[in-house]
């Protein structure tokens, strides 16, 4: 599009530096009175690595098949499958009172009650096989959901408002401690459901106690409350007027693009632009959780399947178990690097752009998953597949503030957020209810007594919920096609990368 000055051109270029200097020395001014923003997402990275230990519930599923064999695999997966739920429902709550309240008040709640549902969880061992899934669903799933959904989006809804210059950057930052958590955990609760080594790469660092599956709730319930109370205290959010040095907003306004209005969440509901983000953060998030939800088991039967022993010896077993575990925690590093990579390429690139490549190539790596059956290609496979999912959980609260403003980002993003938690319930459910069994095979593990029994394993077939899944990403990166931002104003500008000084 061309443009037509008129006036003074000398002029104009002196008003748009006077108008400059004037925008970055107040920005400046509050930066000095706000302190240092990072603090703030140091605070973040401590309560979003904790919340991510969610991604770990594949170590679990094993342990519990053989502490309740009556349990089905669709039994089993649904505690995972209702605390994504929850957590993404929670994440309206949550952000409806942060918007009010602030976000250290309710970062703390949801740690409170993060630590309480996982504490409380460790009691399911004191159940028959039919009460103990019922606790384990109220305290694991709806109560850990609950705290998990409330401290959630408060890190995302603080950040975005502290670094208008680096909204996708600063997105993936604030949530790749989400993404990581796994990898720091998943190793402790192998280690301490089974008695072993806390290693990280395979390289034990130090020995961890046998307290069995359901004290490791306990556990861990401790560790997260105390993480994440202490995490949020350090979140707060900006003055008014916030603007950060060196950053000139596009229409001269601290803290807004140009064109870009704050969008109120009824509003925001009517928008096609919000249905086609929401149908396509779905499709991500089924596609994603498919896989990284029963990462470890999908290991377990590919290396099972290969073994001709049988019965499997406990140290065979224990090999395909603990490499099963690597496959999560290295799950976990990819889940959160992809959160900061895509974040910033987004910066760069822009975000609709950035999104459809991250399907396309997502959905083809699903598509050829079934076939990577030897351990370097299945880490591969799933590590490029977490890179992926996690620039979704970096870039949809980047877009979302782009396009509907950051005012009521606690709010907006919730609705919006709703996709991954029907994703989180969608995309375990098919991998399970796909599966198809092709057989059982006898292994050896230690009884709670410590001695020798034979266990059986299904094996399972995810060729189908692969498939399906790929397919989603594809469709939905031809629906990206379509997503406009919302017209404001009569003139639209593009608000998914910021202007700096000298670019105008």
């Amino acid at each position: 599009m061309t443009s037509t000055q008129t006036g003074n051109p000398a002029g104009n270029q002196a008003g748009n530096q006077a108008g400059n200097q004037v925008v970055n020395q107040a920005g400046s001014q509050v930066v000095n009175q706000a302190g240092n923003r990072w603090l703030v997402v140091a605070g973040a990275l401590i309560v979003q690595m904790s919340l991510g230990a969610v991604y770990i519930w594949s170590v679990f599923q094993t342990p519990l098949l053989a502490r309740f064999p009556g349990w089905s695999e669709t039994q089993v997966t649904l505690p995972a499958q209702l605390v994504i739920a929850v957590f993404a429902f929670a994440v309206i709550l949550g952000g409806r009172i942060q918007d009010r309240l602030g976000p250290r008040l309710v970062g703390t709640m949801g740690g409170l009650i993060l630590g309480a549902g996982l504490m409380l969880a460790g009691l399911t061992g004191r159940f028959g096989e039919g009460t103990a899934l019922v606790w384990l669903v109220g305290t694991y799933a709806v109560l850990g959901g609950l705290g998990i959904g409330m401290a959630y989006v408060c890190p995302v809804a603080t950040c975005v408002k502290w670094f208008p210059d680096k909204r996708g950057l600063i997105t993936g930052l604030a949530v790749a401690g989400f993404g990581a958590g796994a990898f720091f955990f998943a190793p402790l609760a192998r280690g301490l459901i089974g008695a072993g080594d806390y290693a990280l790469f395979g390289i034990p660092l130090f020995p961890l106690p046998r307290v069995g599956v359901f004290e490791t709730f306990t556990v861990l319930g401790v560790i997260f409350l105390v993480a994440v109370v202490l995490g949020s205290q350090l979140l707060r959010n900006p003055p008014a007027g916030y603007c950060p040095a060196g950053f000139v907003p596009a229409d001269g306004a601290a803290g807004r693009p140009a064109a870009q209005a704050e969008v109120a969440p009824g509003a925001m509901l009517r928008t096609p632009a919000f249905w086609l983000l929401w149908l396509t953060y779905l499709a991500g998030s089924t596609a994603g959780l498919m896989v990284i939800m029963k990462a470890a088991p999908i290991w377990e039967t590919f290396g099972l399947a290969a073994t001709t022993e049988a019965p499997v010896s406990a140290e065979r077993f224990a090999s395909i178990a603990s490499a099963a575990a690597m496959a999560v925690a290295v799950l976990a590093l990819f889940n959160a690097a992809g959160r900061i990579l895509w974040g910033r390429v987004s910066d760069t690139l822009g975000r609709r752009e950035t999104l459809i490549l991250m399907f396309v190539i997502c959905g083809l790596v699903l598509l050829g998953l079934d076939w990577m059956r030897v351990y370097p290609l299945y880490l591969l496979g799933i590590s490029v597949i977490a890179l992926c999912f996690g620039g979704y959980l970096a870039l949809y609260p980047a877009i979302a503030a782009d396009y509907f403003g950051t005012r009521h980002m606690g709010v907006n993003y919730g609705f919006l957020f709703t996709a991954y938690g029907i994703g989180g319930m969608l995309g375990p459910y098919l991998a399970a209810a796909l599966m198809q069994t092709s057989g059982g095979v006898e292994y050896q593990a230690q009884d709670a007594t410590g001695a020798l029994a034979i266990q059986v394993f299904q094996l399972g077939e995810y060729g189908k919920a692969f498939v399906t899944g790929g397919l989603l990403c594809l469709a939905a990166a031809v629906v990206m096609l379509a997503v406009r931002a919302p017209q404001t104003g009569a003139a639209r500008v593009d608000v998914s990368r910021p202007i700096l000084v000298g670019e105008r």
